[in-house]
This record gives structure tokens, C-alpha cells and sequence, in this order.
């Protein structure tokens, strides 16, 4: 057992922090309270004039998919030679020794949702996993966690010599895999002997998930009409649905609070290097966030390195965010928004015991030092 005592806890559920012991057993918060008696068996971490923050989560980024260093010669985000991939599946492209790992941990990142690129109308799926380990099969939260879809310029530019010249297209695509998986489908469930049922497809197979609501369509969308349209198809299907990027969602806030479809924002802290990232801002958050959006802070990664999240949400704060949503975009939000809140994203008692300890405010990247992050209560070596 493990006992965190006297820290200040910020749990990103509360509307402040409050000082507490939390006590860990077999990687689980088990209680917190004022004054947890223990025994001498119990290892103590004194986190007297420290902050105790839940581990830190990243709704959507590809983590191990493009590996530090070797970005071209290891890039596992994309398949380009197929626009129509839902068959792929992020964890036999993850690379957990890719030193972006290490980093990630070392910022206090200890969950993200990592998967395949936009350059595919549909690219295959996500899946949730710690930050520590050798193995993926070890690392998994949740597996899968949504399909991949993708909007806007990048399907149009990397397939435009194979006939997707136009949005209008890249949607009549997923629109037709959509089609064709909800009538797979009912064959399968029609079909009273050998002879009618349907020959097996593995791509529509691997949308079914998708048709039966287990898992979320991931939508890559920048500019508003994409949003739209992406929200369009999801209704029209009755599938569910998460929105990632949202550049422009901003611009239509209080009409996205009504969807309350959950959106991950980012990532912000770089270049406009297309059209659609024009009205690029680090106020997005906070107008979302004060809409009523579910809002997630991304980095998107590599786009902007795995270890940043907090400074993004630190510089959303400086544009408007409150410091409590700002947590919240970095921890219990996008733990709702890719389906492990049940595990990870807050601190409370029943849940995986990850927590990152700090002299200072996790969003000051300048003057904070992280002392401690912990993984399913394991105290990970920072060095």
C-alpha cells in the first residue's frame, strides 16, 4: 500500500482543491481523506506543500506511431495506398520504445488516445493506453476506442489523383461504407442459413462497431462546414460521434453546446499551414468552454510534442479559460471524451492511482518542477 499525505488535490472534479491523504492499494485510489491513519507498512510519499494533480490524458494524438527522431522513415500514422482503411488497428503500429514515451511520462502525461492520421476518409481505430511499458497489450486502457474519420483538405490532397478532388466526396465515401456496413449487417442478422449469409468483408466488419454503437465515429474536422457536415452524417446514421481539431467550432459555439457531442480542440500552439487553420486561436477553448462544450485540450502529437499539454492549457488559461476547465480539458474531459472516466481522469476513490505531484501549478512550465508521477500507484523514475 501507498499513502500520498498531506497534499493539496486538485481532482478535477471539485470546484477547488482541498488538502487530503489519498490512500492506494493495489493501484487504486481506495480512500481520501483529512487524516488516513496507517501502519508501518504502508510506503509514504510526504507531499506537504505540493500539488497532487490526476495523471494527465490526451484525447487525441499518435503516440508511437511516428517515432522521435525518424518521422518519415517511421511514420505509421497513414496508409496511402487505400482511402478506406476502418480495418486498421492502432495498436499493431505503436511503437511503446519510442523515446516520446518517456517524455510524455516525464511532463505527466499518463493516458492518451493514439491512433491512425487524417490522411484517410477512413483511417481505422483508436486506442487508450498508459504511458509506461515495453509491451502494448500491457499498456491498453481500452482498445478500441473510435473509428477514424477524416474531413477537409487532408483527404483531398493526399488522394486527389484517385478520384476525391472535393469535400463532397470524401463524405459520399464514408457515407457509402456507412451504407454498406448497416446492410452487411442486416444480412448478417437476417440470414437463417449458410447460403444468405453475406460474404465476409473485413473493412465492413470493422465498422460494425461503429453501426452498433460500441464505439464513436473520430472526426478530423477543421472548418466549421466540416463540422457540420460530419455531425450530418453521424445523425443521419444514428452513430456516435466525437469531434477532433475544431478550429472554427468557436465561431458557432452556442450551436455546438446544443449537439453536446464532445470536442477535442488543437492543436494550437503551431503554424497555420493550411487554408482551413486560418482562424487558428488559442481562445477556442475558453469560448467553447464557456458555451457549455465538453471541451478537450489536444496537442495532437507530434504536432506539437506529447510533453506540452499542459503548457497548451496554460496559455488557454491566458487567453480566457478558467484554471478549473483548463484542468478539466487536460484530465476528466478527454477521459469522458475517448470512454475511460470509469479508470482515469479524476481523483477519486475506485480509480486507477495516477497522479502527477508538483512544487508549482502544473500550467507553469516555466518555475513548476514535477516530482513525482505515479502510474496504477507505481512511482515511474523521472531521471
Amino acid at each position: 500500500m501507498l499513502c500520498i499525505k498531506n497534499g493539496l488535490v486538485h481532482d478535477a472534479v471539485s470546484d477547488k482543491p482541498y488538502y487530503a491523504d489519498i490512500l492506494i492499494e493495489n493501484g487504486k485510489i481506495k480512500e481520501i481523506s483529512d487524516n488516513i491513519n496507517i501502519n508501518n507498512d504502508v510506503e509514504i510519499i510526504n507531499a506537504k506543500n505540493l500539488n497532487v494533480y490526476p495523471g494527465l490524458v490526451e484525447a487525441h494524438c499518435h503516440l508511437g506511431l511516428s517515432v522521435y527522431g525518424e518521422p518519415e522513415q517511421n511514420d505509421e500514422t497513414n496508409e496511402k495506398n487505400d482511402i478506406i482503411t476502418p480495418q486498421l488497428r492502432a495498436i499493431d503500429g505503436i511503437n511503446p520504445l519510442d523515446i516520446s514515451f518517456n517524455k510524455a511520462l516525464k511532463s505527466g502525461v499518463t493516458c492518451v488516445a493514439t491512433g491512425p492520421g487524417s490522411s484517410n476518409v477512413i483511417g481505422g481505430t483508436f486506442v487508450a493506453i498508459k504511458t509506461n511499458g515495453n509491451k502494448i497489450d500491457n499498456m491498453i486502457v481500452k482498445n478500441p476506442i473510435a473509428m477514424k474519420c477524416a474531413f477537409g483538405e487532408n483527404p483531398k490532397r493526399n488522394y486527389k489523383e484517385k478520384n476525391n478532388m472535393s469535400r463532397m466526396s470524401t463524405a459520399s465515401k464514408l457515407r457509402e461504407m456507412l451504407f454498406r456496413a448497416k446492410e452487411y449487417q442486416r444480412r448478417k442478422n437476417n440470414a437463417k442459413n449458410d447460403n444468405e449469409f453475406p460474404k465476409f468483408d473485413f473493412k465492413l466488419e470493422s465498422l460494425l462497431p461503429v453501426i452498433n454503437r460500441e464505439i464513436p465515429l473520430k472526426a478530423h474536422a477543421h472548418r466549421l462546414d466540416d463540422i457540420f457536415t460530419a455531425i450530418r452524417i453521424a445523425k443521419e446514421f444514428n452513430v456516435k460521434l466525437t469531434l477532433e481539431h475544431c478550429t472554427e467550432a468557436y465561431i458557432a459555439a452556442e450551436e455546438l453546446a446544443k449537439e453536446n457531442i464532445p470536442l477535442a480542440v488543437g492543436p494550437s500552439l503551431t503554424f497555420a499551414t493550411k487554408l482551413e487553420l486560418a482562424n487558428l486561436t488559442f481562445e477556442a477553448p475558453a469560448i467553447l468552454s464557456n458555451a457549455g462544450c465538453k471541451v478537450s485540450i489536444i496537442t495532437d502529437s507530434p504536432v506539437i510534442p506529447q510533453e506540452y499539454l499542459a503548457l497548451c492549457a496554460g496559455l488557454a488559461i491566458k487567453s480566457g479559460m478558467t484554471k478549473n476547465e483548463a484542468l478539466k480539458a487536460i484530465t476528466i474531459n478527454p477521459a469522458k471524451h475517448i470512454g475511460v472516466d470509469n479508470k482515469v481522469g479524476s481523483i477519486e476513490v475506485g480509480k486507477d492511482a495516477d497522479f502527477v505531484i508538483t512544487e508549482g501549478s502544473i500550467f507553469d512550465t516555466i518555475n513548476n518542477k514535477i516530482k513525482y508521477v505515479l502510474i496504477d500507484g507505481k512511482d515511474i523514475e523521472l531521471s
